[in-house]
């Protein structure tokens, strides 16, 4: 039997069960890692309060055309798919603890050079800095998570990754508030430089440690996370040279969780969360809302509350429950507002996206403000459902499938699926809409949710209750 084998066949380690007393510091590791997706949050969100004080600034070289402003946007996405590879690149060779902290100098460094911008060019750089950063944040965090939690709890911290990011995003339509562009950048480098103190005084995951035949690191790592040192058996020799083979592709073990991996991560994209999310301040504002950047907080208060939901009943529930009940929401919320994109129709010969989002004038105003409240009611389902499901668990069960090593090519391949995917709807989305029509487009989202839904009952098991060995088992058929 070769070291390969046998590190594929025997589980390294045994973490304690849901009987064991729970230890404090696995919560206060996985908070540390989780100032990562805070970060990565709050670069997502710093550009919807910094894009209009930017339209108005002082300085001609600084000021934002609607060009400048589509691509202080979107060029986070490019940045975060450089990162996607990088931190799959990193996270087996430096490490899962080192990756978080490397990942801390672009968050840094990014948000200062759009603090100290003088002209589009530095704002541009710096956002691409932070976005290199969010794609390796947004690959180590839910590995380094998943592996230093056990069974009882890893639903619950694996979903505080996207809680966090959630969380992020919030903060800063909040601070946006009251502070203008540069200031915001300066606030944006508090979550990475506490993550980078506070990582410090934290373990690399055991399991790491282990196929690094690294066994005293190990030991204390366990001891320090879990209270105790429950070692099954050695690493298998020669772990350290382990590594991703496209050969390895012909065993079941490694090519159903890649299957399954990239097509949740395509199908997160396709379910049309990015183009709801474009358009909720349009539909508030035609709701009669006083002031139109409300929506956006009401917006990451649902986002925030639904996610905090699915963090606690992760482990109860089951990942297949959720991801099911979530689609199900998806396909009548997507439906729904595809309808209400109908119904606002002006006539065979108007083909504009833009020219559908105004009420049409032959209808009463009273009327026009009603359906209004009825996408108001589609955007807050359809964002309470994603959050439910589609939003966290992909990226829970990215960390928790793969076996360890391959973990590093398959969770990069992951994440620059999801992050070209983000990008291709996002930039693509209104030509899907000139071609068929807004409410044609939202039902094709609609449809790509059903397809989710299928996907997910046929073909996604459920992880809840597993350690990692047994996961990998599942999929060799063990």
């Amino acid at each position: 039997m070769t070291p390969e084998d046998r590190e594929e066949t025997q589980p390294l380690l045994r973490p304690p069960d849901g009987s064991a007393p729970l230890s404090r510091r696995v919560f206060l590791a996985a908070f540390a890692a989780a100032l990562g997706p805070l970060s990565f949050g709050f670069v997502l969100g710093y550009s919807s309060p910094a894009i209009p004080s930017l339209r108005r600034a002082a300085s001609p070289a600084l000021r934002l055309d609607d060009a400048a402003a589509s691509w202080f946007g979107a060029i986070v996405t490019l940045g975060a798919a450089a990162g996607g590879v990088l931190g799959g690149w990193l996270v087996d060779r430096a490490g899962r603890k080192l990756s978080l902290l490397l990942c801390t100098a672009p968050f840094v460094v990014g948000f200062a050079v759009i603090t100290a911008a003088q002209n589009v060019w530095m704002l541009l750089g710096g956002r691409l800095l932070t976005g290199l950063a969010c794609g390796i944040a947004s690959l180590v965090a839910p590995v380094y998570i998943s592996e230093i939690s056990y069974p009882a709890v890893r639903g619950l911290l694996g979903s505080c990754v996207q809680l966090m990011v959630v969380t992020g995003i919030l903060l800063a339509y909040l601070a946006g508030w009251v502070l203008e562009w540069r200031w915001l950048a300066v606030l944006g480098c508090a979550p990475a430089s506490f993550m980078l103190l506070l990582m410090c005084y934290m373990p690399e995951t055991p399991r790491f440690l282990l196929t690094r035949q690294r066994h005293q690191e190990a030991m204390a790592a366990m001891h320090f996370l879990w209270g105790s040192e429950q070692v099954q058996e050695e690493a298998p020799a020669g772990a350290e040279h382990q590594g991703f083979r496209l050969a390895q592709l012909r065993h079941p073990g490694i090519y159903k969780p890649f299957i399954i991996g990239v097509s949740l991560m395509a199908f997160q994209q396709l379910s049309g969360i990015n183009a709801v999310m474009f358009y909720a301040e349009t539909i508030f504002e035609k709701a009669k809302f006083k002031d139109s950047s409300l929506a956006s907080v009401i917006v990451g208060i649902i986002q925030v509350l639904f996610t905090a939901l699915a963090a606690l009943i992760m482990d109860r529930a089951g990942r297949r429950l959720l991801l099911t009940l979530s689609g199900v929401v998806l396909v009548f919320s997507a439906s729904a507002f595809g309808a209400y994109f109908r119904l606002m129709q002006g006539g065979p010969g108007n083909s504009s996206h833009v020219q559908l989002l105004s009420p049409l004038s032959v209808e009463p105003a009273s009327a026009s403000v009603g359906l209004a409240w009825l996408a108001v009611g589609s955007v807050c389902l359809f964002i309470a459902g994603f959050a439910v499901g589609w939003g966290p668990i992909p990226w829970l069960l990215m960390s928790e499938i793969f076996p360890l090593h391959v973990k590093g090519v398959a969770t990069g391949v992951c994440v620059l699926t999801n992050w070209f995917m983000a990008f291709l709807v996002t930039k693509e989305f209104s030509s899907v809409m000139e071609v068929l029509r807004p409410y044609g487009a939202f039902w094709l989202a609609s449809a790509f949710c059903i397809l989710s839904v299928l996907f997910t009952l046929s073909c996604v098991p459920e992880t809840k209750g597993k350690t990692l060995e047994e996961i990998t088992a599942h999929f060799e058929g063990r």
